[in-house]
């Protein structure tokens, strides 16, 4: 695979992030975006999956059905762990080496599950998925609104004609309200200032959203780091 299909790294081996005002167009400042997108799909899948099974399981503790049911959830706990490593090397450009395998000291099908049971890296992935869905969702929410915003406002001039050409309306209209004494207010942005403060203030949250992006990634990769990754 060729060294374009990743991004830049530092000795340190973290991706080489772009300057300040180059973030918003550059590919990592995309792969940070990518990566906080995708994660509220890839987090309610996996909290959908661990949940279940640890209820399941620890509600059938008491009979020997329970057991292997909590060495599955470990097992695909594990396997979304690795699933998220990948993601992040993939989107965020960091390596995460992983946990140790599990060690089964006994033979057959129940030192096989005793091993799993006794897994800490397996329960540390079951608290992963739990802990990281909250934090999807607020990462999911205020990246898609901080971009989309960003670049409506920033791009205003270009469109704005469209509101005096195609509606009643002589600009995009920000408030329309009847006062109390009957008068009717009315505030449409029509003036070139107007016009020009509205895509400044976009341009402002274009610049911002990469680095708050970026502090929303740096939670899941400070939570990966202690819960999916190996800390020899």
């Amino acid at each position: 695979m060729s060294t374009a299909d990743h991004p830049a790294t530092t000795p340190g081996g973290r991706p080489d992030q772009p300057g300040f005002w180059r973030a918003p167009f550059s590919r990592q400042g995309f792969r940070e975006l990518g990566y906080a997108l995708t994660g509220l799909p890839v987090a309610v899948f996996g909290f959908c999956l661990v949940l279940p099974l640890f209820f399941t399981g620890l509600g059938l503790a008491i009979t020997v059905i329970g057991l292997p049911v909590l060495a599955l959830l470990l097992a695909v706990a594990r396997g979304l762990g690795a699933a998220e490593r990948a993601r992040i090397r993939g989107l965020l450009g960091e390596e995460l080496p992983a946990p140790p395998a599990v060690v089964v000291t006994r033979e057959g099908f129940w030192g096989r599950i005793t091993a799993r049971l006794a897994d800490p890296a397996g329960w540390k992935a079951v608290l992963y998925q739990v802990a990281i869905f909250p934090w999807a969702v607020l990462g999911f929410v205020l990246s898609t609104v901080l971009f989309t915003v960003g670049w409506s406002l920033a791009l205003f001039p270009a469109y704005q004609w469209v509101f005096p050409r195609y509606t009643d309306w002589d600009g995009y209209r920000v408030a329309d309200w009847t006062g109390s004494d009957g008068v009717h207010h009315v505030y449409e942005i029509t003036s070139f200032w107007q016009i020009a403060g509205v895509s400044l203030v976009g341009l402002v949250l274009v610049v911002l959203t990469p680095q708050a992006v970026r502090g929303l990634n740096a939670v899941n990769r400070f939570a990966a780091r202690a819960l999916l990754s190996s800390t020899d």
